[in-house]
């Protein structure tokens, strides 16, 4: 008989089946699959750990890559090329105003116009426009007003004998002459003697940008506090026949009322002044102090003071302290000293107060908040002090050397030089020249609640 075969399976010599190359074919490929399954990964760690460990040994660790690097590098271009094109063009932006009694929360307001623009454009309205809007002339005078606004060391450029109203025409003067990029303004209404928003043509445009105004101050409240020294403070006596005018902002007139809006004929009585309602923050005192500091071997010069209600005269002493030295640096006394020396309600403005009024100033570097009256070894010693100087003229001068001793250390070491104060305003002078003119402010009181009523009026019509 023939023997049978086939094709899976076969016999040996001896008769013991064995498997077909197909089953071993098969067999193989799946022990295949798993080993590339299992090496694969492994040989990947390790090209990785190679590559890697030679990269970090080769390659310097600051030209290695980071997260954040090429986002962090076009962060760099871009950062470069807008500087490039803001010196070649820079965004100029315009806030106006009246900055009468020059405070704090004008500076604040200065502040925030220029974090919104490379180069501040200050119009200072003149006293013809004012009183032709207002009804009054401002307490300070053009130049006076003038002076302190080109001393904030936010201001580039002031510009003079602007309108009032802010036309379509002078708008685009604005635009074209002077290279305005945005008009800013704050977030409280202004409205023009017709009462149209007097910024409506720049809105329209898209060219107007709005600022949170500063709580807690305003001249009027200024003007109270000081007009209720009179009554009581011998450094700032009036005659008895203008004293009426300080019991009305002191304590509010009671004839006199300002309408409540949306509450019919309820009219509400002028509010008690003479207690400020500042509340300083850490972050407020940062915002405008900058963190100037003295470079080595830097001429430091040193003047103290209490510097209430900041005016011409400040400026122009600071301004000459400044040019004696590399870096001005201010002390301020505490409220409790300067009440002991001028008498009750002073001083006008609270130290916090006084400190953000001071760190306006481009003259001044840096203050000392809070300083004793008398300069000490330690006071020099810490800071550094090279020269301490003191101007001629201060609130308390008439009355002679009230003041001894206190710059007895500064004397003693060689480094105390007085320099003649090149302005005689001071916050007495001031507070006299309001109350001689109270009949003028008065008159503004009594259109401004004659206007309110007039509002009051409008706004119970019936609309079509």
């Amino acid at each position: 008989m023939g023997t049978r075969s086939g094709p899976d399976s076969t016999r040996c010599d001896h008769g013991a089946p064995t498997t077909s190359g197909r089953d071993r074919d098969a067999w193989g490929g799946w022990l295949w699959w798993p080993a590339v399954v299992v090496s694969a990964p492994v040989a990947a760690a390790v090209v990785f750990w190679v590559s890697r460990m030679t990269y970090k040994h080769f390659v310097p660790y600051e030209y290695q890559y980071r997260p954040g690097t090429i986002s962090g590098w076009v962060a760099k271009k871009l950062q470069r090329h807008a500087s490039r094109r803001r010196k070649r063009q820079p965004i100029r932006v315009y806030l106006d105003g009246c900055f009468d009694m020059m405070h704090y929360g004008h500076a604040n307001a200065l502040r925030q116009a220029k974090v919104l623009g490379d180069e501040l454009v200050v119009g200072l309205i003149p006293d013809s426009e004012v009183e032709r809007c207002k009804g009054s002339k401002p307490v300070l005078c053009d130049d006076e007003r003038y002076l302190l606004v080109d001393a904030v060391k936010w201001v580039d450029e002031v510009l003079t004998g602007v309108p009032y109203d802010l036309s379509p025409e002078f708008t685009q003067e604005l635009f074209t002459k002077h290279r305005i990029d945005y008009i800013v303004h704050g977030d409280d209404p202004c409205l023009l003697p017709d009462g149209t928003d007097a910024y409506a043509y720049a809105k329209k445009l898209r060219r107007f940008r709005m600022i949170k105004r500063t709580e807690g101050v305003s001249t009027t409240d200024i003007v109270g506090r000081m007009l209720t020294c009179t009554r009581v403070n011998k450094f700032v006596q009036v005659d008895p026949s203008h004293r009426e005018i300080a019991r009305q902002f002191s304590e509010g007139s009671d004839m006199e009322g300002i309408p409540l809006e949306g509450q019919g004929d309820a009219f509400r009585k002028p509010q008690k002044i003479g207690v400020s309602h500042f509340m300083p923050t850490s972050r407020r005192i940062v915002q405008f102090s900058e963190g100037r500091v003295a470079k080595p071997n830097a001429k430091i010069v040193y003047i103290d003071g209490a510097f209430d209600v900041f005016h011409a005269g400040h400026v122009t002493i600071l301004k000459e302290a400044k040019a004696l030295g590399d870096f001005l640096l201010v002390g301020l006394h505490g409220d409790e000293c300067i009440m002991e020396r001028r008498g009750p309600h002073m001083p006008i403005m609270n130290l916090h107060e006084r400190s953000l009024s001071v760190l306006a100033c481009k003259f001044v570097d840096e203050v000392i908040i809070g300083v004793p009256p008398n300069i000490t070894e330690d006071l020099i010693r810490t800071f550094n002090i090279s020269l301490v100087v003191r101007g001629t003229l201060s609130e308390t001068s008439d009355l002679g050397p009230v003041e001894e001793g206190r710059y007895d250390v500064a004397t003693a070491k060689g480094i105390y030089r007085e320099i003649k104060s090149p302005n005689n305003t001071t916050t007495g002078s001031i507070i006299r020249r309001i109350v001689e003119n109270n009949k003028m402010y008065e008159a503004r009181n009594a259109k401004k609640i004659m206007q309110g009523v007039d509002n009051r009026n409008k706004d119970s019509m019936p609309h079509r």
